[in-house]
């Protein structure tokens, strides 16, 4: 197995695990959603989808790099979420470091679909 395979399998692990996340702890991902979402409890759900999904399209090599596309699209549009996250952390002093942590392995996250598309 080359090292390609395995960062392909990795990504596919995390966003299956990502996905049920949604599903499985709706709470957290509810704290981090900024006020202004509409239906968050909606959108929770639909991230969770859309996170399994795409971990599925990356499965199949026709349909991986559309899923590596959406997978750079759906962390472009949740990086709110992780600012907001990170105000929030910054507020009631608890976290701090592991949030600003996250806004940079977002980054480091597109790079890695990138390298699939």
């Amino acid at each position: 197995m080359d090292l390609n395979s395995i960062s392909l399998g990795l990504m596919i692990f995390f966003y299956l695990f990502a996905g049920i996340s949604h599903f499985k702890n709706p709470k957290f991902f509810l704290q981090i959603t900024p006020k202004w979402v509409y239906r968050p409890d909606l959108v929770n759900i639909i991230i969770g989808i859309l996170e399994i999904g795409l971990a599925l399209g990356l499965v199949l090599e026709a349909t991986r790099s559309i899923s590596a596309v959406g997978i750079i699209i759906l962390l472009i549009l949740v990086f709110p979420a992780n600012v907001y996250h990170l105000q929030i952390s910054i507020k009631k002093k608890k976290n701090i470091i592991g949030t600003i942590f996250r806004l940079p392995v977002q980054g480091l996250l597109i790079y890695w679909a990138y390298i699939f598309i």
